[in-house]
């Protein structure tokens, strides 16, 4: 079955998976998780994308962002990927890929959705039960987005601005969004979405996308078409 074309009009937020091949580890040192870093925020100001979360796992990255521009996602992650891949074979001796081909990414709504994301995407160590608590890892935005933490890499969406007026109550309201865990269909319906290119969010949005790119981001009926009245007769 042929893969749906990836979209990513500007000024509309994403959520990007880029995994191992055969989930083969990515990051086996510190030096590796700085060296993806310092080249992620490189190529996000010169392709203008802003960063808002993101997380490094031993074997896949997450990452939400926004393009500034129509296909600066796609060059940000062509450049970080051989920068990464090219160091990668180096500093272990070894050839070949390293990525799960291209990487995946779904349409987030901003309004109804970005939060949620955000807290996806900084829970991934706690679900993989590396830490209980999503502050005690190092290699993700939770640090800056819930504690303060001075960061490069992170630029503040406008729905996390909407928390409060101040960077303490922002903090706060962002704190109070992780007393509770999302919930097993909230996270299906991120994995769905984003392996299967589509776009996170309700009808509205998913309309306003297809007229914006000319492209479908909802998932097709299962079941084989009906059959024409001519043919049943």
């Amino acid at each position: 079955m042929a893969r749906l074309a990836r979209v990513s009009p500007a000024r509309v937020p994403v959520h990007v998976i880029q995994r191992g091949n055969n989930r083969q580890v990515c990051f086996a040192s510190e030096e590796d998780y700085v060296a993806y870093i310092g080249w992620l925020a490189e190529y996000a100001k010169k392709y203008h994308v802003e960063i808002h979360a993101w997380v490094l796992m031993t074997n896949h990255v997450h990452l939400l962002c926004t393009p500034l521009k129509e296909g600066a996602l796609s060059f940000m992650m062509q450049s970080l990927g051989r920068s990464y891949v090219r160091y990668f074979n180096k500093e272990y001796e070894r050839t070949g890929t390293l990525w799960e081909g291209r990487y995946k990414s779904c349409l987030v709504q901003s309004e109804l959705y970005l939060l949620e994301v955000y807290r996806y995407i900084e829970l991934n160590p706690v679900r993989a039960e590396m830490v209980t608590d999503p502050g005690e890892y190092v290699w993700s935005s939770y640090r800056t987005n819930a504690l303060g933490v001075s960061s490069n890499l992170c630029t503040p969406h406008a729905e996390y601005l909407s928390l409060g007026k101040t960077a303490n109550k922002r903090k706060k309201a962002y704190l109070d969004l992780f007393r509770n865990h999302l919930g097993e269909d909230l996270i299906g319906d991120i994995r769905l979405m984003t392996n299967k290119g589509l776009a996170l969010g309700n009808s509205r949005f998913k309309g306003e996308i297809e007229v914006l790119t000319g492209r479908r981001v909802v998932a097709k009926k299962r079941g084989r078409p009906a059959k024409s009245c001519k043919e049943n007769i």
